[in-house]
């Protein structure tokens, strides 16, 4: 969550409705200079800062009638603030709640720098974005006519369609099923209208696809090297995403895509999680669907989700791979390069990139030479200094237990032989030596360990 924190004379909070808003400007010192509400025009809204113009900031909560007071801003340069709707609510922790102390509410905390801020959208893309979230609504409307249908069928209790009806070969004879007349023409409406919707959605979707290549058509492009990620779903990625550096963080990115929770908690103590309707459910909608799709021909996320579901459950594993996409899409855009598949899919770790190499982790290790010594760690097993040398004789009997500030380290020299050890390079075992006085105390506490 990004605050604004810049210092003006003057804080200008509006709590903006569709034809009226209420105004509140403060002062440096927190004197209110003006609060009473006004019509909705930008002529009123001038003729109101007049007296504080050269340096005032305004703030307005981001609802669906912003997109003036923005314009406005940029127009006369004057500095505009769009908060955080759902934030701001969030932060509100009032009794009581109307016009008049929401508007001193938003001044007061754009004043105090603690006014959650959301990203002003360019104007030209606006039209777009809309255009987008009109088409959703569409296929939404279309899915429930499909649903009415199935759901009309199993009503009479008759035997399965047993055909996907979202293609429109396959609706023949559909209404036919139904012995009852006002039953047929109940489907035939529905039928009828999927028809009109398949033809309203392939035209909003070829406007959209010619008019986000004219926006930014590398970064579109770059988004279909994703696997599941097809022709509306990145488009869906580059109108609700927009600028990827006003994410500082690929973290941000994740959290702005409503696939993390936050947690909750004080004096150490964890309360459950919070903060998951804080972000756009359009980007949850479109990296779930992209995790779905990726599943289809995709043999590298099909074994992916299979190790994932062995820990984390069905559920969970899907939420995780469209986690793991959103970072994807983060580097990717970022770095402005398209999408390494074997780093995204399999994951990060030692020998990764090296299908030639032995999973082994005794022997010599393919960066060291003679003389110099190499660290052997395998996990749950202690440290061993390996000594490469020609001269192993004279490491032989003489082990060193190091201690260092943090305590006693399980570090001691031994010969260790090449992987074709010649017959004069012998390897006796090696016991620990210890002196008693200082030693005494650490021997017994090894020799419990099984060390002696």
């Amino acid at each position: 969550m990004r605050f604004y924190t810049k210092q003006h004379p003057f804080y200008c909070g509006i709590d903006l409705h569709a034809r009226s808003m209420y105004v509140c400007i403060l002062s440096q010192d927190g004197e209110v200079a003006l609060h009473r509400n006004m019509p909705a025009s930008p002529d009123t809204l001038l003729k109101a800062i007049a007296p504080s113009r050269d340096d005032i900031v305004i703030a307005v909560a981001c609802i669906f009638t912003w997109y003036w007071l923005a314009d406005l801003g940029a127009q006369e340069g004057l500095p505009c603030v769009l908060g955080h709707a759902l934030s701001m609510k969030a932060l509100h922790g009032g009794k009581a709640k109307n016009d008049t102390i929401d508007s001193q509410k938003i001044a007061v905390r754009l004043r105090g720098g603690m006014l959650p801020q959301a990203s002003v959208y360019p104007a030209e893309m606006r039209a777009t974005r809309d255009l987008l979230r009109r088409r959703m609504q569409l296929r939404r409307k279309r899915a429930e006519r499909l649903a009415h249908i199935q759901n009309t069928n199993r009503q009479y209790n008759l035997p399965e369609i047993g055909k996907k009806l979202a293609y429109k070969g396959h609706r023949d004879g559909v209404a036919e099923r139904f012995l009852e007349p006002a039953v047929q023409k109940s489907i035939e409406v529905d039928l009828a209208l999927l028809d009109h919707d398949n033809r309203l959605l392939s035209d909003v979707e070829l406007t959209l696809v010619q008019t986000a290549k004219q926006h930014n058509a590398q970064a579109l492009d770059r988004r279909q090297s994703v696997p599941g990620i097809g022709k509306i779903v990145r488009v869906v990625l580059l109108y609700e995403m927009h600028d990827i550096t006003r994410f500082p963080r690929v973290q941000d990115c994740v959290s702005s895509c409503r696939l993390v929770t936050c947690a909750k908690a004080s004096a150490g103590k964890r309360s459950g999680t919070s903060g998951t309707k804080i972000g756009h459910a359009d980007l949850k909608w479109a990296f779930s669907e992209a995790a779905v799709l990726l599943l289809r021909t995709n043999a590298q996320g099909q074994q992916l989700l299979a190790r994932l579901e062995k820990t984390h459950g069905k559920g969970k594993a899907l939420t995780i791979l469209a986690h793991q996409l959103v970072r994807a899409v983060y580097y990717l855009l970022t770095r402005d390069t398209v999408l390494a598949m074997d780093l995204c899919l399999n994951g990060y770790g030692s020998r990764a990139g090296e299908p030639a190499a032995s999973l082994d982790t005794h022997g010599i290790s393919l960066h060291s030479r003679p003389g110099k010594r190499a660290t052997a760690r395998r996990q749950g097993t202690r440290t061993r200094t390996e000594a490469l040398c020609s001269e192993p004789s004279r490491l032989l009997g003489h082990p060193r237990w190091l201690l260092d500030r943090r305590g006693w380290s399980d570090t001691v020299d031994v010969c260790c032989p090449s992987p074709a050890p010649a017959p004069h390079w012998p390897t006796p075992p090696v016991q620990p030596r210890f002196c008693r006085g200082r030693y005494e105390g650490t021997a017994k506490c090894l020799g419990r360990r099984g060390l002696r």
